[in-house]
C-alpha cells in the first residue's frame, strides 16, 4: 500500500437551511493513494459538491477526519486553509476562473505570485509550452477558445507543484472534441506521477481514469477499478 494524499475517515457534512438540516455526506471513508488517477461520480443532489470542497478545503466536515498528504486539516482556520490551497492543490474549474485582463503568462504566475515562488517567469513560461500554448503568451482570455482557457487554467493549476490536481468538470464547458485533448493532458500529468482527481457526471471522461467513486445520497455506493491496456 503507498502513501495516502487523502484519506476520509467517517465524514459527515450537515447544512442547516434554516430549521431544516441537509445531510451532504454520510459518514464517508474514502483513501486515495499518491500517484492515482481516480474519477468522482454522482447524480445531481449525491454529495459529489460537497465532497469536492471537502477534498479541496474549501469547506470543513461537520464530523470525522479529513487528512490532506498526511496532515489533519478539520480544525485549520480560513487563512491556513487558504495556504494549503494555495501549496497543495491545483485546481482546474468548469468555468476555467481565469483573470479577464491579465494574460496566459500572468493568469499561470500569479499562483506562485501568493506562494513566493521564485523564478515565476521562466516556470510559468515551461507551464505554458507544455500545455501547447507557447505561441498565445501575451493573450487575454477573450483572445482564447474554450479548450485554450481549460489549458491555461490547468498550467496554473500546476504552477506550485500541487500534491493533488482536482479537476472539477474539466470538459463540461467546451466540446467534445476539445474535451478529449483536455482529458488526454491530465492523463499524461497521472502517467508523470502526479494525483489526478476528476469530479464528473460524464461516464466516457470517467472511464478513462483508473478509479471511479460513485456517490448517491451522501454515501459511497460503489468503486469500480479500470484497467488500461
Amino acid at each position: 500500500m503507498g502513501k495516502a494524499i487523502i484519506e476520509l475517515e467517517s465524514a459527515v457534512k450537515v447544512y442547516r437551511v434554516e430549521d431544516v438540516e441537509v445531510r451532504a455526506m454520510r459518514g464517508i471513508n474514502l483513501r486515495i493513494e499518491e500517484g492515482e488517477y481516480v474519477s468522482i461520480m454522482g447524480p445531481s443532489g449525491s454529495g459529489k459538491s460537497t465532497l469536492l470542497n471537502i477534498i479541496g478545503c474549501l469547506d470543513t466536515l461537520s464530523s470525522g477526519r479529513y487528512l490532506l498528504d498526511g496532515q489533519e486539516v478539520g480544525n485549520y482556520n480560513e487563512n491556513d486553509l487558504a495556504r494549503i490551497r494555495n501549496r497543495k492543490i491545483g485546481f482546474v474549474f468548469q468555468q476555467f476562473n481565469l483573470i479577464p485582463r491579465a494574460t496566459v503568462l500572468r493568469n499561470v504566475e500569479i499562483p506562485m505570485i501568493y506562494s513566493g515562488k521564485p523564478n515565476r517567469s521562466q516556470v510559468a513560461r515551461d507551464l505554458v509550452r507544455f500545455v501547447g500554448l507557447e505561441k498565445r503568451l501575451y493573450h487575454t482570455p477573450n483572445q482564447l477558445s474554450g479548450g485554450e482557457q481549460q489549458r491555461v487554467a490547468i498550467a496554473r493549476a500546476l504552477a506550485n507543484d500541487p500534491a493533488l490536481i482536482l479537476a472539477d468538470e474539466p470538459t463540461g464547458s467546451i466540446d467534445s472534441a476539445t474535451g478529449e485533448k483536455i482529458m488526454s493532458l491530465l492523463t499524461t500529468l497521472h502517467e508523470q506521477g502526479n494525483t489526478v482527481v476528476v469530479v464528473t457526471h460524464d461516464e466516457y471522461v470517467a472511464g478513462m481514469t483508473n478509479r471511479i467513486i460513485r456517490i448517491r445520497d451522501g454515501r459511497i455506493i460503489r468503486e469500480d477499478w479500470i484497467m488500461h491496456f
